[in-house]
């Protein structure tokens, strides 16, 4: 076990420091970095996730490059241009609804946004369940004239009917994240045709196998996205994509790009939009530089061990 811990580069959600671990396996590593807060009952799945990426048990790929999206925080206009401009991608995802901000704010950023991208780029957002049902129509619309256009809006508001009923007053396609990764039951989704599109994401849904099933099963177009992992985690998530019969959106996998550092020897960072099909080299000096503390090590081991006892648990 290896963890680290890696500043951002801004304030992600409420994270300034990502930490992981890295677990080696017969192929490699594979990487477990459920949030802090998350329950051992929630980060039992992100560790599966790991176990089968150091075992290297991942689908063939049909393609050989994923196409991604750059991420723009809820920053002000002027750092979210630069974040476009910087990040090689023609589609961006912007973060919206973040508390303490306003719809002007939002509007404001996605006008940069739409400036920095010019007229052929696409632009998403992301409102992690931040609006109600009204509040979310509003939003959407007046979003969708500061964008020129949205490509769609991921989780509007919080529940699978609050989804559905924002689906039926807007025209612009819905997507579903947390509704499908933080559900008991993520078909819900399809039963209640809340959505146009799933965004899955590889750690907190136990895997790339568990993934193509739901993928399979939920019938609706997928964005693989990130959970703010290291080039080891996202190389999960690009197995994933590569895997899929059909890629129809940019997939936000291109989450390096808000780290401070990383643990590959070629991190992966999108080239001409896209992130190479491949398992990153992890660099032993990266691993040293990047270290957590002793304290911070015991922690996790902690961690482990409690995921290690529901297991056991499960199983007696």
């Amino acid at each position: 076990m290896r963890v680290v811990s890696i500043p951002m580069r801004t304030r992600f959600r409420g994270v300034t420091v990502r930490e992981a671990v890295l677990l080696p396996g017969a192929a490699g590593w594979g990487e477990w970095s459920p949030f802090l807060e998350y329950s051992a009952l929630v980060a039992e799945p992100w560790l599966r996730c790991a176990e089968e990426a150091a075992a290297g048990d991942w689908p063939e790929p049909v393609r050989d490059a994923v196409p991604v999206n750059v991420t723009v925080p809820a920053v002000g206009p002027e750092q979210a241009h630069t974040i476009v401009t910087r990040g090689g991608c023609r589609t961006a995802k912007v973060k919206v609804a973040a508390p303490g901000q306003t719809l002007a704010d939002d509007e404001a950023r996605l006008e940069a946004v739409r400036d920095a991208l010019g007229p052929d780029g696409r632009v998403r957002v992301d409102a992690n369940g931040g609006w109600s049902v009204d509040d979310a129509v509003a939003a959407i619309a007046v979003l969708d004239r500061a964008a020129g256009g949205l490509e769609y809006v991921e989780q509007p508001s919080p529940s699978v009917e609050d989804l559905a009923a924002v689906r039926r007053r807007v025209s612009v396609p819905i997507a579903a994240d947390e509704s499908i990764r933080r559900a008991e039951d993520p078909y819900r989704v399809r039963d209640l045709a809340a959505a146009d599109i799933a965004v899955l994401k590889v750690q907190p849904l136990g895997g790339v196998r568990a993934c193509l099933r739901i993928a399979e099963e939920i019938a609706l177009p997928v964005v693989v996205s990130s959970a703010l992992e290291t080039s080891v985690g996202i190389a999960a998530g690009v197995a994933l994509a590569a895997a899929l019969p059909e890629l129809p959106y940019a997939c936000g996998l291109a989450t390096v790009q808000l780290l401070t550092d990383d643990v590959a020897v070629v991190p992966l960072l999108p080239v001409d939009g896209a992130l190479p099909v491949t398992r990153p080299v992890v660099d032993e000096a990266a691993l040293e530089r990047v270290a957590a503390s002793a304290e911070r090590v015991g922690w996790w081991q902690a961690r482990y061990d409690e995921v290690s006892a529901l297991r056991q648990d499960r199983r007696s």
